[in-house]
């Protein structure tokens, strides 16, 4: 029988012998292999504030859903919002990676310089106003039934802008969008199968289900507003007006609530998509506390 020693050492080997094994070392370049240049025409700062949006608001779902480990109601279930979570994270990285390549700027906490930072820098040394997701994934998850209609919302309309990102004029976002829509459309199938079988379900299931839909539905209200930055770059082929996904998402979402007997609310009234210019409730500020406490603690540490 090997000695655990022995385990850890062909695990440093592995990774060339420099003592770190655990994530973090050993892996590739989230964009290796990808032409990162900027395409001609497309401003690189709305390129990179673009990403940003994406990259939040993937990066944020991804925290909300990580709270129900050890808390899901199956095991089954925590199983598969961990392997969801990963998947947001997953596409958080590559897309945060390329908001850092267009040289989007960072503020580093120990220097009063500016730095073009890589994808864990933005991920944890951005204050709350500097991110750009949405309240749709940035709000506290609530209970079960709750979290199923807001992560059924966010993956319709996710999909449904990554979809048409698939021929963007940006071959990172291309690229990106092309791989994200396979794990999208797992996510809203899970969603919708669960919001299926707690609406049509129990009294109380069917109780919880509907107070999570009246929850999420005025958080409806600003994820179809386009910024301005999204409009220049709708017109340089390289973005999605989310307004042009409206269509789809009410069609989805009114699909899933009536098989699910649930009550389908009024859409709301569109408002100006605040937290894409970085003002939000201040639930975010206590979901990147537990997110970037570590990191801040600790901003030299290596693995």
């Amino acid at each position: 029988m090997a000695h655990e020693e022995t385990v850890y050492d062909a695990l440093d080997h592995a990774h060339g012998g420099e003592g770190q094994w655990a994530f973090g070392t050993g892996f590739d370049e989230p964009l290796a292999g990808v032409d990162t240049t900027v395409p001609d025409g497309i401003d690189p700062a709305d390129l990179g504030e673009y990403c940003l949006m994406l990259g939040d608001d993937a990066l944020v779902l991804a925290q909300r859903l990580t709270e129900w480990m050890t808390a899901a109601p199956e095991l089954e279930e925590e199983v598969a919002l961990g392997n969801t979570a990963l998947d947001l994270l997953g596409q958080a990285r590559l897309l945060l990676a390329r908001a850092g390549s267009v040289g989007v700027l960072g503020r580093s906490r120990e220097r009063t310089t500016p730095t073009v930072p890589d994808e864990d820098a933005l991920a944890y040394f951005r204050d709350p106003d500097e991110f750009r997701c949405t309240g749709l994934m940035a709000a506290p998850g609530g209970d079960f039934g709750r979290t199923m209609v807001r992560l059924l919302a966010a993956s319709t309309l996710r999909l449904a802008v990554l979809t048409r990102l698939r021929d963007s004029r940006d071959p990172v976002l291309a690229a990106i969008a092309a791989k994200g829509v396979h794990e999208l459309t797992y996510h809203r199938d899970h969603a919708a199968r669960w919001v299926l079988r707690l609406g049509d379900g129990t009294p109380e299931s069917h109780r919880r289900a509907q107070a999570g839909v009246d929850a999420v539905w005025p958080l409806l209200a600003e994820v179809l507003s386009a910024t301005d930055v999204e409009r220049r770059l709708v017109t340089a082929g390289v973005a999605v007006d989310p307004a042009g996904t409206r269509d789809e998402v009410r069609a989805v979402l009114t699909q899933v609530l009536d098989q699910a007997t649930l009550r389908v609310p009024e859409w709301p009234a569109d408002v100006p998509p605040r937290g894409r210019t970085g003002e939000h409730s201040p639930e975010l500020t206590t979901l990147l506390a537990t997110l970037q406490g570590l990191a801040r603690q600790h901003p030299a540490a290596t693995w």
